[in-house]
């Protein structure tokens, strides 16, 4: 089974930048750490995306494959396998959002 994400979980875009999760649920937690769900906002700092020149970093990822069972406060959680995809400032994908740590303790369906 995928493992939960959580604020403690590191994910970056493809291309090296680093997310911040922004919860907005602060009442489920799992080690400490909120869980995260489909709706938290995510921002992405230190992508060097550059196709042909032209900086066209990821600001943002967006999740569309979240927990089709496991919900908190009515929201589909996120886990290790949710598909991410990393947006540039005019919200075009720029790449899937890789995720390197997660909560092992916290497994969903």
């Amino acid at each position: 089974m995928p493992s939960v994400l959580t604020t403690a979980s590191q994910v970056t875009c493809m291309h090296g930048g680093v997310t911040t999760h922004v919860p907005s649920n602060v009442r489920v937690k799992a080690l400490g750490s909120e869980v995260l769900v489909a709706t938290d906002q995510n921002a992405v700092a230190a992508c060097g995306f550059a196709p042909g020149g032209a900086s066209s970093p990821c600001v943002t990822v967006q999740w569309t494959v979240p927990s089709a069972r496991v919900k908190v406060l009515g929201q589909p959680v996120l886990l290790q396998n949710s598909v991410g995809l990393g947006s540039n400032a005019a919200q075009a994908p720029q790449g899937l959002a890789i995720v390197i740590v997660s909560q092992p303790r916290v497994q969903g369906l």
